[in-house]
């Protein structure tokens, strides 16, 4: 995080400082062709992977414990988030551990404005996922999807005395 505190203040236009930077948040070389639009934040770094002409817009968070792989060709849209890791749902497990889970996003996918990727998601080759969208289970190839409804999906026991 502190690197990429430093990568958010330097000069827009000072590509090759923004490109070192980049390289030492992701703990590697990064292609010649990505492009990552501050500000952005990471959380890890050492988890996200990227292809060829990956454009990443400014606002970006990249929560990538659990890893992120990016194929080529991919545009993520301003505020996007990439979230691999949560907590147990149950209220008895939620504050002993991090659960984690990679996202895997493949070749030629959009991600339009503010969507959020949950841990374990796989984003099909050549799917557009909408503005807003909050994805939270796979998309199959050439899709399209939206939506930021909620829907409820079970009902939680109540904590044990002992937890609250």
């Amino acid at each position: 995080m502190n690197l990429t505190s430093r990568l958010n203040v330097l000069p827009f236009d000072n590509l090759d400082a923004r490109r070192t930077v980049l390289a030492e948040i992701f703990g590697k070389p990064i292609p010649d062709s990505l492009s990552i639009q501050p500000p952005f934040y990471c959380d890890y770094g050492l988890g996200a992977s990227f292809g060829e002409r990956v454009f990443i817009n400014q606002g970006c968070f990249f929560l990538d414990y659990g890893g992120i792989t990016i194929g080529d060709r991919v545009l993520i849209g301003p505020r996007v988030t990439l979230s691999t890791a949560g907590h147990p749902v149950d209220l008895d497990e939620r504050y002993d551990f991090i659960t984690h889970a990679p996202i895997v996003i493949e070749d030629d996918v959009w991600i339009g404005a503010a969507a959020t990727i949950t841990p374990g998601v796989t984003i099909g080759r050549g799917s557009v996922v909408g503005a807003g969208a909050v994805v939270a289970k796979d998309v199959p190839p050439l899709s399209v999807v939206t939506a930021t409804s909620v829907v409820e999906r079970k009902r939680l026991k109540p904590a044990s005395p002992a937890t609250t």
